[in-house]
């Protein structure tokens, strides 16, 4: 748990740019959580999940709606914390060395409209803390959507 990793994501929400805005929020996680393989956004477009900013290897750029973690979390608007993703079914390998994995729904008016998505070569890698941590994160992003009228288009 990092108790100001909340603070430092609402200090680059204070950025008008969204990209710019996910970029630095996904190194921040990336830099203060460790053994992580790869930490970033999916972005609902198009009728699909669609790669966005992210830190680590490169990244499987669109996930339907009905496949894996990504996926489930986005039907169910739910945080999926997965201790270990080989034994979740339909589960996307995008870096074979992934082991367990936290995607957070970012929820704007009822809809999912992106994933903060967390990935670890560790199985077990995730705790409730940090899923809460980044819960309030997706909570925050939610509101900057809102607030500066960012669009996915």
């Amino acid at each position: 748990m990092n108790k100001y990793i909340n603070a430092q994501i609402r200090a680059f929400l204070e950025e008008e740019d969204m990209i710019a805005a996910l970029a630095n929020i996904s190194a921040c996680i990336n830099e203060n959580y460790d053994r992580l393989n790869w930490a970033g956004f999916y972005l609902v477009k198009n009728g699909e999940l669609v790669l966005g900013p992210f830190q680590g290897k490169t990244a499987c750029t669109h996930i339907p709606f009905d496949k894996g973690v990504c996926g489930k979390c986005y039907r169910d608007k739910a945080s999926q914390r997965i201790d270990d993703v080989e034994a979740f079914p339909g589960h996307i390998a995008c870096d074979s060395a992934s082991r367990s994995e936290l995607c957070v729904p970012v929820i704007v008016n009822g809809e999912c409209i992106a994933e903060i998505d967390l990935d670890s070569p560790f199985k077990n890698r995730f705790t409730a803390d940090e899923q809460k941590e980044m819960e309030e994160a997706a909570a925050d992003i939610a509101a900057a959507f809102i607030a500066k009228g960012w669009k996915l288009d």
